[in-house]
């Protein structure tokens, strides 16, 4: 038998969780165009945001403490943080052993890029593409074990807030490249 750190395609381990890069065909996977999507990676949870847009602008609530997406977070280890970014910036992949993300877009668009890298998952090897921002205020919660990233689209910056469960820390992140052959996602502009 073959021991599981020579297996092609392993990149990390720890505890039950055991992460490996698929081997996808170039694409974009499934989009999800609901929230409630049968299409969804395992443990991937999305929910719409309401906006109140008035004349001055909009108000947008993103997070309550003990509920919602991130209701499981424990206070004490939560943090909050957000990222400017400007347009056609892709930030991508990465990865959490331990820690779970709760995205909240607050302006602009993003193309959010997810895969399933847990080995024995169902939905293994599964790419879904969101389309969120100011557009499509969905929050998108995001387990460990998921390769994770975004592309800003359009003209105009953009900037996500995120709450994870833990605090930052190096050792629980790891990074594939944006082009990793076997994720094998295609970034470039879907002509339809």
């Amino acid at each position: 038998m073959t021991p599981p750190d020579a297996l092609p395609g392993r990149i990390v381990a720890a505890g039950a969780l055991e992460l490996r890069t698929p081997e996808n065909q170039k694409g974009i996977g499934r989009v999800i165009n609901a929230p409630d999507s049968a299409d969804l990676i395992g443990g991937v949870r999305i929910q719409p945001l309401a906006l109140w847009p008035d004349d001055r602008g909009y108000f947008l609530e993103v997070q309550r403490l003990g509920r919602g997406l991130a209701a499981q977070f424990p206070p004490e280890t939560t943090q909050v943080s957000a990222a400017f970014n400007y347009p056609g910036i892709i930030k991508a992949f990465h990865y959490h052993l331990h820690q779970t993300d709760c995205w909240t877009p607050v302006a602009g668009q993003y193309q959010v890029a997810l895969v399933d890298l847990r080995a024995g998952s169902p939905t293994f090897g599964l790419r879904n593409t969101i389309y969120i921002g100011a557009l499509r205020p969905w929050q998108v919660l995001i387990p460990p074990g998921i390769g994770h990233g975004y592309k800003v689209i359009g003209t105009e910056p953009a900037v996500l807030v995120y709450l994870t469960d833990h605090f930052y820390n190096p050792a629980d992140e790891g990074r594939l490249a944006y082009d990793d052959p076997g994720i094998h996602y295609d970034w470039e502009l879907q002509h339809k």
